[in-house]
């Protein structure tokens, strides 16, 4: 059973998806991490993501793992590494660049093909899953997610003017739902849910009703 979740950014997937699996006993498949670990190596090795060829090469030479909520890059754990802001600010270019997304995307179906799964992003359920056995697009209005990435930032220790969060937001979704390469799209049999005005747990419980009503 494959339960693919779709949705704009700082929508809640990553959060989502990870109690819906707690909850099913699924496994949770975090492909943003494997996005991350790519860029990790290729800033490691000064890769160019422009370089298709540098790229290739460097794909060619990537172990990646992912174990519960841990990550392996050949070997080693770089769960903590993966999450620093240099990566983050970096990630963009590899995540569109083809060859990656098709890396990525033979890593998520090999481990998707004997498991039970929800996994989240951009295109699961249009692209990577397409027969997955539930789609959910889970978004909220710009203003709140604005609202809970401001929050976020806040609490971590790195706030931004309020402002600054739903313009970075704005551009995001522009770029997400435009860009050729895998663009954020609803599948047409994707249920949506509109979490706007949600706590997490409210969000939580919906999505477990919903998938209990298509688990068997």
């Amino acid at each position: 059973m494959i339960i693919a979740i779709d949705g704009p950014v700082a929508g809640g997937k990553s959060t989502a998806a990870r109690n819906l699996a707690k909850d099913l006993g699924f496994e949770h498949l975090d492909t943003g991490a494997l996005y991350r670990m790519v860029t990790l190596l290729a800033r490691r090795s000064n890769t160019d993501p422009a370089d298709r060829e540098a790229v290739k090469s460097l794909l060619r030479s990537a172990n990646v793992r992912l174990s519960g909520d841990r990550a392996f890059l050949n070997g080693e754990d770089v769960s903590d590494a993966i999450r620093l802001p240099e990566i983050s600010s970096s990630v963009k270019p590899f995540a569109e660049n083809q060859d990656v997304r098709d890396f990525v995307n033979a890593y998520a179906r090999r481990f998707a093909s004997s498991r039970n799964i929800v996994v989240e992003g951009r295109d699961m359920g249009t692209v990577v899953f397409p027969d997955a056995g539930l789609k959910i697009f889970l978004t909220a209005s710009v203003e709140e997610r604005a609202k809970r990435r401001w929050e976020e930032l806040t609490t971590r220790g790195t706030p931004q003017p309020y402002d600054k969060v739903l313009a970075d937001l704005q551009k995001r979704d522009r770029e997400d739902t435009h860009r050729p390469i895998a663009p954020l799209l609803q599948a047409p049999d994707a249920v949506v849910i509109d979490s706007s005005g949600w706590t997490p747990t409210q969000t939580r419980s919906k999505l477990l009703a919903l998938a209990k009503e298509h688990v068997k």
